[in-house]
């Protein structure tokens, strides 16, 4: 074990404050979704895990909320995990010079209608060998389900800066669908069982209420292979706003490779310059990250332009303009 995990051995068992982070009133109704009572989870120190921590650096601001009524049989995500999990992002981080500011982990009871949803509705218009993966995104975004979007408005708090606040929320079961070609002309329509899911703003652009753009949801880091690098490479979605690619290996929805950080793999490497995709570079200027100037004081990246589609303003020349996949019978 890593010396960035050793605070993680007294999470043995967490207790919950008992002062109401965030109470329910009548203003705290959203149509008929009740938000959720959140309390601070005091085992968790907070103050140690921020303790490396230095002014005018690079940072994103994380919270957890981790649901305290999930289903007794469900074991894939831990409390212990979590923060096992995120102690190893810090790590994967640092050599960019950026660094992670956990606000808070949180335990509440949350609807168990929510345990399980489906991230986005069904894409209506397939990608063909026209346009590629973040053009197309771009031209027909995704769209988050009515019970993922209810989902959000209950359990995340808004708050002046939620639009830059990344969220990492644990639920049992997200599941992903997605088109892909079957034979010929015919498409069909795959669901993957998410072990963790970003909602990255290459793939929604605008289509997402800009409170909840910052949500990750965790769903399984109980193997091995999974929970050293979840937290990491879902982050990695969300502030360097790219797909599963790495260098010569364009994007898609599974690439399995022991490249870089943002593949199915090993990998941890986030590349930099034209050779690398522009990965470090887009992560530096990404819209979630800020510095604390002298006086305490937040200076934020500059936001999103267009939504934060892949080729957003804001990113300049740090964009690669790949060829679509020819995934198609050119004789159809």
């Amino acid at each position: 074990m890593t010396k960035s995990c050793i605070f993680i051995l007294t999470l043995v068992i967490f207790s919950c404050n008992t002062e109401k982070q965030h109470p329910i009133t009548n203003n705290d109704v959203l149509g008929e979704t009740t938000l959720v009572e959140w309390t601070k989870v005091d085992s968790v120190d907070i103050k140690s895990i921020n303790g490396n921590l230095k002014r005018g650096a690079l940072t994103m601001d994380i919270g957890v909320y981790f649901p305290s009524n999930l289903d007794t049989k469900f074991d894939k995500v831990t409390l212990n995990r979590v923060m096992e999990s995120f102690a190893f992002a810090k790590e994967i981080y640092e050599p960019s010079g950026v660094q992670l500011n956990l606000l808070w982990v949180k335990s509440g009871e949350v609807n168990p209608k929510f345990f399980s949803i489906q991230a986005n509705e069904v894409p209506g218009v397939p990608q063909t060998e026209y346009a590629n993966m973040y053009e197309h995104s771009r031209r027909h975004p995704s769209v988050l389900t009515d019970l993922a979007e209810e989902a959000f408005k209950s359990i995340v708090e808004p708050k002046p800066f939620s639009h830059r606040t990344i969220y990492l929320v644990v639920l049992q079961d997200v599941f992903y669908p997605f088109l892909e070609v079957s034979e010929g002309r015919n498409w069909t329509m795959k669901t993957v069982r998410t072990g963790g899911l970003s909602f990255p703003t290459y793939s929604y652009v605008d289509r997402m209420d800009s409170t909840y753009r910052g949500v990750i949801t965790l769903t399984n880091l109980k193997r091995e292979d999974r929970y050293r690098k979840t937290i990491a490479h879902e982050l990695g979605h969300k502030v360097m706003n790219v797909s599963h690619e790495y260098k010569t290996t364009n994007p898609g929805h599974e690439v399995y490779d022991d490249g870089g950080l943002m593949l199915y793999g090993q990998g941890e490497d986030i590349p930099s310059g034209e050779d690398g995709r522009w990965h470090l570079e887009r992560l530096l200027i990404s819209p979630f990250l800020y510095r604390l100037d002298e006086s305490g004081s937040k200076i934020w990246n500059q936001d999103y332009k267009e939504g934060g589609h892949y080729y957003d303003p804001i990113y300049g020349d740090k964009v690669v303009h790949f060829d679509a996949n020819a995934v198609i019978d050119e004789d159809w």
